[in-house]
């Protein structure tokens, strides 16, 4: 268990994504097979799965504010309608994530086949 919370967790998440979207630019030998896009999809298609949970969670904070009263909007703004909104587009970005994962799942799928020629 470490003592980090869950934000300073979604952002060592996103240096991650950033780490590897920039080591997977260009071929090595570690990023040149069909088999290094079958496992780096299957990895995508696992964080897609999880991205659902963690969208609603992000949520909670504000919203056990708002149950308790304690919510404040800037400019006077109505707490009301600010989580409202906020949990109409809550669902709305769980149902892309879901939507993503099955994408992901499926591309994932499509690369199971391949692999390389090696009669030469």
């Amino acid at each position: 268990m470490t003592d980090t919370s869950p934000v300073e967790n979604l952002s060592s998440a996103a240096e991650q994504i950033r780490a590897f979207n920039h080591s997977s630019r260009h071929a090595s030998e570690e990023w040149t097979y069909p088999s290094h896009s079958y496992s780096a999809l299957g990895e995508l298609t696992q964080l897609a799965q999880m991205f659902g949970q963690a969208i609603d969670q992000a949520t909670r904070p504000a919203t056990r504010t708002y149950e308790h009263g304690r919510l404040l909007i800037d400019g006077q703004g109505d707490p009301d309608a600010a989580v409202e909104q906020m949990l109409a587009l809550k669902d709305l970005a769980v149902e892309h994530a879901e939507a993503l994962a099955s994408a992901l799942g499926k591309l994932h799928s499509s690369t199971s086949a391949m692999a390389v020629d090696t009669s030469e």
